[in-house]
């Protein structure tokens, strides 16, 4: 009896219902005789394929999977188990572990979501526009999950369509890596063609750009880990010089450089803190915002991630100086979850504003007399924290504090990375390091040096987004993490994570 349950659990979670508990109504049903009849229906299976991604098990597993299991971020010592075991890599609690049972499980629903739009999308009779634009969403969601889903778990089971059935849970892994990829560079190549470029950036949304920048993104992976002979790259068809050479060409795409494929929409900010203004939603940075507004009605639809990242001060309403200038914003104060490592914060550059301005070592009150302050010897909180998610317009613990799934800087660091020292990569870099108060990359490095100081300027760029993980994963140097060093780890052991127990003891095939 127990097992009919958990296997109805598993049917409903891949077939949407809301939070996978059975004392839910399901919503969203896919069904021949319901979905698609208008342009609404067709608008909202598409948005119902993305309003996965706000799952807060989901998103919050980006920061505990992305960046928590590496020198970035540490967690407090009363963690959960689950949070506590990725931070110190206690793999024993992997195949069971919660945050990573969501994210493998909140991944495969985005895909069942994202997989009925692409089937009936194409029979709707609605506005063709519209009708390319929503199935170019939907491979773009596809390939962009299955690609969360390979960097983290390796081979992966493949679905290649709607589950509709019990039998057709039972699916295989992927035969080898070159299967996932080739679906995913083939998604994105069709949501490429499909899709239209916004003329301003649209929250929670992709266009073309999204999928030229995802597509860059994935060449670049499978090119860093077979180079790095990585497990399971290693053996993949697929050229590294030709992997490397698509990443720079895509990645062109998306930042505008090709003038077969014209985009003025995305592009750099020049001031930091602009990056991170909660309000600057449309900036043009950003290429894939998550979305999350303090306006809804449950956590999901507004966030609580600043929570997460501001540590508990004595008197909860805090200020926060806007760099250098003579300006404060309000915040809130936070729970300590995602606390910055003090090794990293002191391997920073001491010019460097992303330190400066984006880590925060004292806090104010509304005058600007200081309220508190963090000191290495001891101080009024624990530790100097991140500023990148901070709502001054938050509404008790409600927030608009967003992931930053795909920015145009990241674009812009896998161009010069797969491009190697040419001209324009080293133009991108250093305005990258010109932004943060730094100086010129060293010229003309060979472009094995190169491609590692690019590896390094990622690490201060994109810190506390969720990005780190993938990074270390892809130049094949887990290993080096002091925390896996420490539990002796091998590289079975750390290459990636373990599938959950509950898809194995549910699925068959995967104990084959």
């Amino acid at each position: 009896m127990k097992k009919n349950i958990y296997t109805f659990i598993l049917i409903s979670c891949i077939l949407g219902f809301s939070g996978c508990s059975l004392d839910e109504e399901p919503y969203g049903f896919y069904s021949e005789d319901n979905f698609y009849k208008t342009e609404g229906d067709a608008m909202a299976a598409i948005h119902y394929a993305y309003a996965t991604l706000t799952y807060i098990e989901y998103s919050r597993a980006l920061y505990f999977i992305g960046d928590m299991p590496t020198e970035i971020m540490t967690t407090k010592g009363d963690a959960s188990v689950d949070n506590r075991a990725l931070n110190l890599w206690r793999i024993d609690n992997f195949d069971t572990n919660a945050t990573l049972v969501n994210f493998f499980k909140y991944s495969f629903i985005a895909i069942n979501r994202a997989n009925a739009v692409i089937k009936k999308m194409p029979g709707t009779d609605i506005d063709s526009k519209l009708k390319d634009q929503y199935l170019g969403e939907a491979y773009f969601l596809r390939a962009y999950n299955y690609f969360c889903l390979s960097r983290n778990f390796g081979l992966v089971p493949m679905h290649y369509g709607v589950v509709e059935t019990l039998s057709q849970t039972g699916t295989p892994l992927a035969n080898n890596m070159d299967e996932i990829y080739d679906l995913m560079i083939d998604d994105c190549k069709k949501a490429e063609e499909l899709l239209p470029v916004y003329a301003a950036p649209i929250m929670g949304r992709i266009d073309r750009v999204g999928a030229q920048a995802l597509l860059a993104k994935i060449y670049l992976y499978a090119a860093s880990a077979k180079a790095n002979n990585v497990p399971l790259y290693k053996e993949m068809a697929k050229d590294v010089n030709s992997l490397y050479q698509d990443a720079m060409t895509y990645a062109g795409r998306a930042l505008g450089l090709d003038p077969d494929y014209p985009q003025n929409t995305y592009g750099f900010e020049s001031d930091l803190l602009k990056i991170y203004d909660v309000e600057n939603f449309a900036g043009k940075e950003n290429i894939f915002l998550m979305s999350m507004d303090r306006t809804g009605e449950a956590e999901g639809q507004y966030s609580k991630i600043s929570k997460m990242f501001l540590p508990y001060i004595e008197g909860a309403t805090i200020w926060i100086k806007q760099g250098d200038k003579d300006e404060y914003i309000k915040s809130h104060d936070g729970w300590g979850e995602y606390r910055t490592e003090i090794n990293f914060y002191n391997e920073f550059d001491g010019n460097d504003l992303r330190k400066k301005d984006l880590i925060v070592d004292k806090v104010y009150n509304e005058d600007g007399t200081v309220k508190a302050e963090w000191k290495l010897d001891g101080g009024d909180f624990e530790y100097p924290f991140c500023r990148k998610y901070i709502d001054p317009k938050f509404d008790g613990d409600k927030t608009s504090t967003r992931p930053f799934l795909i920015r145009f800087t990241d674009i812009a660091m896998v161009y010069a990375e797969a491009a190697g020292p040419t001209t324009k990569a080293y133009e991108l870099i250093n305005f990258i390091r010109h932004r943060a108060g730094l100086g010129d990359l060293t010229p003309g490095l060979p472009i094995d040096e190169f491609r590692e100081k690019v590896y390094e300027e990622r690490k201060f760029e994109m810190a506390f987004e969720g990005d780190r993980m993938y990074d270390i994963r892809r130049w094949g140097r887990i290993g080096e993490i002091k925390e896996v060093k420490d539990a002796g780890l091998n590289e079975s052991q750390y290459s990636f994570y373990p599938l959950p127990q509950t898809e194995i003891n549910l699925n068959p095939s995967l104990r084959e």
